[in-house]
């Protein structure tokens, strides 16, 4: 008597799936059931060349425009399909790698579909050249906004009466006459106002110090250029960074006007671009009032406060949007709800 072993319905699927009669083969995999190599009449010894002129001859061969038969041309155009399957998988070395270790591992049958849909779904575009593109991309726009704030900063300036005033006296100074006579016979009056509108605006970026965001963009300043120069830049901090340490921390050395404009900046809140754009006089009046202290930042910015909340409590239009609020308030009730 033989002893009759039952195993689960999965554990027969699975064995089967594994097994798959002596092919080794998967179905929905790579060529199928069919062996790649038999499909192309190679064998696995056989180099790239070599598949790639048994592809070729096979492809003439059943090529469907060669049978003008519709049964012949039914047939030739499946085996035409068949065979650009196999010759997609063999002609590349890390596909046909995969295949290979299939055929040498029919056991793995998990791990053989996650490796053939992992290089079907993976994307084919070279990481590098996507991140390549999109930091050039964020560059040239950078740089771009950056020329666009510049030119509504001069633009701005060319519009305030004391600029331009001030600009045409110094081209004015420096021609020795009028701009308005100025190649008065050579130049028509469109073309003198064009000439004028150009040596005062000349004047105005020569003259005119913008910085923070609306400064003059320069490339050292874009994102590729930044992205070079980290290595230096980094080096650099921690080269400040370990001075500061060892003359304000551990010498006990006293500040300079660059280490304290440092510290005030720190203590505003500002970033290096906006602390550029402010007026220098009033950062003499920051140094005078030793705002680089902390308690004295501390003291000065509650002092700021309460002289701003004075400043609206007297403010007209304040007052009428306080009282607005007041009489309007959601919980207040009247006659008229």
């Amino acid at each position: 008597m033989y002893q009759v072993i039952k195993y689960p319905a999965f554990v027969l699927i699975l064995l089967m799936s594994i097994d798959g009669g002596s092919s080794q083969l998967l179905e929905g995999l790579y060529c199928g059931k069919q062996n790649c190599y038999d499909v192309l009449s190679v064998n696995r010894d056989s180099t790239r060349s070599e598949i790639s002129k048994a592809y070729r001859q096979l492809a003439k061969k059943f090529h469907p425009d060669v049978h003008h038969n519709i049964d012949a041309k039914r047939e030739a155009e499946i085996k035409f399909k068949e065979i650009a399957t196999a010759y997609e998988i063999l002609r590349d070395d890390e596909s046909r790698t995969d295949y290979d270790y299939m055929l040498d591992n029919p056991q793995e049958y998990y791990a053989h579909y996650y490796r053939y849909y992992r290089r079907r779904v993976s994307p084919k575009v070279d990481v590098r050249l996507v991140l390549v593109v999109t930091i050039s991309v964020i560059s040239i726009i950078q740089y771009y906004s950056a020329w666009q704030r510049y030119e509504s900063a001069i633009k701005y300036f060319l519009t305030v009466p004391k600029y331009r005033l001030k600009a045409a006296e110094i081209v004015q100074s420096r021609q020795g006459k009028d701009l308005t006579k100025k190649s008065k016979g050579k130049l028509s009056k469109a073309e003198q106002k064009e000439e004028n509108e150009k040596l005062i605006r000349q004047i105005i970026e020569e003259n005119m110090d913008i910085k923070g965001a609306y400064a003059k963009p320069e490339i050292k300043n874009i994102l590729w250029i930044q992205l070079l120069m980290s290595p230096y830049t980094i080096t650099m901090y921690f080269v400040w960074y370990f001075r500061w340490i060892f003359n304000f921390t551990i010498m006990k050395k006293p500040y300079g006007d660059e280490e304290k404009l440092y510290l005030i900046r720190k203590h505003l809140g500002m970033g290096q671009n906006q602390f550029n754009a402010v007026e220098e006089e009033t950062k003499n009046e920051y140094l005078e009032l030793e705002l680089w202290i902390k308690t004295n930042f501390i003291k000065w910015k509650k002092e700021k406060e309460e002289e701003m909340k004075l400043n609206l409590a007297e403010n007209p239009r304040y007052k009428q949007i306080r009282r607005y609020m007041r009489n309007h308030e959601p919980r207040r009730m009247t006659f008229d709800d």
